[in-house]
């Protein structure tokens, strides 16, 4: 990595309808709304604020940050905890 770039914490925001406010099942997984993918957990949380805001009228409506550098590379959260 050259000095002074960031490195890419991968981050999905996506959401859709809930079946019930007691589970994580979704209604309808043809519906869910892929937001997108971004570079930074600041960036993910600020799509997954406008998104959650514009869907707030309806309380089964929830939108989810993956946090997929943890996925994509396990490893290196594990080094950095030790």
């Amino acid at each position: 990595m050259a000095d002074g770039e960031k490195k890419q914490l991968l981050h999905l925001v996506f959401g859709g309808e809930l079946k019930s406010l007691e589970s994580m099942d979704f209604r309808d997984l043809d519906a869910l709304d892929i937001v997108g993918i971004f570079p930074d957990y600041a960036s993910a949380h600020q799509a997954w604020k406008s998104k959650a805001q514009m869907t707030v009228d309806n309380a089964h409506m929830r939108y989810f940050i993956v946090h997929m550098h943890r996925m994509l590379n396990p490893d290196e959260d594990s080094k950095s905890a030790s």
